[in-house]
């Protein structure tokens, strides 16, 4: 029977989010109960903060690992060590409970975040260990969020984005002896997580062919490791517009509700980044669907209470004649 029957970690909320920042302090409490009086090598509590990024690539017969990973900030706190290893730091039968504290550094980190090919967690983590057979790990990952002013701004541009400026564009595409052109127009370049905006789509149909204009969300993930880059994009269907007939022109205004959960735009990673766009592609019978794109920034929307995400405990077995 395992004498720890239970280890547990929970941290403070700060706010209604449930979120953490830089420069905010992180503390809680490790929870142990265990069913009678125990001996213990070594009780700590880590704080971690890491980005890390992993795939794999084809090279001729051989198989390449691509990844890296980047650490944001690492704590620990030791709450019982034996030094003297004669045994003497127990635990004792019962609910025993520990605190911590760990203050996390005022730099700019990104926003807690899970893609294909890499991701970002920040975490707290308890481990017990009564023996070189006997340990109970537990780790709960907690949401981060970066205090980044422009988080969705690439370093090496630095440019000015008007967020609630409308944008344009157009594409002309031709199809045997007529043509069509397509001008996409959107109210804005910014909004939040959850919220709608309107577009219009003006189509003028001289080709031999009927066309109707659809409405995507398009998702662009990049990850970077050794010098190579991997790209996963996705497209989100938002929408789908009326048939525009031919030798005939016709104005489609749409208003487009974009999913509350999408992760917001990020490029404060060196080793992954978030991109959107609204995507406007017309389905034509012929040749490759013209598409024209707009540059979309998602912001952070509304408030709304985050859980922690604790992963299960995990156990080893004691080996055969061992005792507590």
């Amino acid at each position: 029977m395992m004498t720890v029957k239970r280890l547990s970690v929970d941290c403070d909320k700060l706010n209604e989010r449930g979120t953490f920042s830089p420069g905010d302090t992180l503390s809680g409490t490790v929870t142990v109960v265990t069913t009678k009086q125990i001996k213990v090598q070594r009780f700590v509590v880590k704080a971690k903060g890491k980005a890390q990024v992993t795939w794999t690539e084809k090279d001729g017969q051989a198989t390449l690992i691509c990844s890296d990973k980047k650490k944001y900030f690492y704590f620990e706190n030791i709450i019982l060590q034996d030094k003297k290893g004669d045994g003497s730091e127990v635990i004792g039968p019962g609910k025993n409970v520990y605190s911590f504290v760990f203050q996390i550094p005022s730099r700019d980190m990104p926003s807690s975040y899970e893609g294909k090919w890499g991701k970002i967690t920040y975490s707290v983590q308890a481990k017990l260990t009564q023996s070189i057979w006997v340990e109970h790990k537990i780790k709960t990952e907690v949401p981060f969020l970066s205090k980044a002013e422009f988080p969705f701004v690439s370093k090496t541009e630095m440019i000015i984005i008007g967020l609630k400026e409308p944008q344009y564009g157009t594409r002309i595409s031709f199809y045997g002896t007529g043509t069509v052109t397509m001008n996409v127009s959107s109210e804005k370049i910014g909004l939040k997580q959850g919220e709608a905006m309107g577009v219009s789509v003006e189509v003028l149909n001289n080709s031999p062919y009927t066309v109707m204009p659809t409405f995507y969300l398009h998702e662009k993930q990049t990850f970077a490791a050794q010098s190579k880059r991997r790209l996963h994009v996705n497209d989100i269907l938002l929408a789908t517009g009326e048939p525009v007939s031919v030798a005939t022109s016709q104005k489609i205004s749409k208003v487009l509700s974009f999913p509350s959960w999408l992760q917001p735009t990020f490029y404060n990673c060196s080793l992954m980044k978030l991109e959107y766009s609204l995507k406007v592609t017309l389905d034509a019978p012929l040749g490759k669907q013209p598409e024209v794109k707009l540059p979309l920034i998602i912001l952070l929307g509304s408030p709304k209470p985050s859980q922690q995400k604790a992963k299960r405990s995990i156990w080893f077995r004691k080996f055969p004649g061992y005792m507590s």
